[in-house]
């Protein structure tokens, strides 16, 4: 079982850039197919839909963050604060349970703590991840959850077969 700390930022990065919203694979979340799932948590940060549609039109995940982080704040969802961190529950859930590799990427991970950690120093940086061993860490907080659920999910599927 992997212990320690897995650190992660960059899409491309192997094998752990897998775990980044900006990661290439796509995500059915809502009845839409998101190319990312950085795409699939934006598209909830809008608050009308032309702006959503301007937010993902973007040419990369990237963009599209950086698009969804400079909207003003009357172009945000109401609650937008209070339900952020349920949606990238979900569009999490989403990536890894579409995607067995990715799931079983996550899985192999065992208990080790995962960080996003960003070089950048700002507050999204630190809110979802890592800057210089500062921040909340959200995303990895998120990504350890899901592997938790999903072990747990799985240990279940194991004992009914058994």
């Amino acid at each position: 079982m992997t212990e320690g700390e897995i650190r992660f930022y960059r899409a491309s990065e192997k094998p752990y850039g897998a775990f980044s919203n900006l990661y290439r694979r796509p995500v059915d979340f809502e009845d839409e197919t998101f190319p990312t799932s950085e795409h699939a948590y934006q598209a909830g940060k809008a608050r009308k839909p032309e702006v959503r549609d301007w937010v993902l039109s973007a040419p990369s995940p990237g963009l599209v963050a950086m698009a969804a982080h400079g909207l003003y704040y009357w172009d945000i969802a109401p609650g937008w604060s209070r339900t952020k961190f349920d949606r990238m529950r979900g569009v999490l859930r989403a990536k890894f349970t579409q995607h067995e590799d990715l799931k079983n990427l996550l899985l192999s991970t065992g208990d080790a703590r995962l960080v996003e950690s960003a070089t950048v120093d700002n507050e999204v940086n630190r809110l979802w991840g890592e800057v210089n061993g500062e921040g909340r860490n959200m995303l990895g907080q998120l990504l350890m959850e899901l592997r938790t659920s999903l072990r747990d999910e799985d240990g279940g599927l194991n004992k009914r077969a058994a």
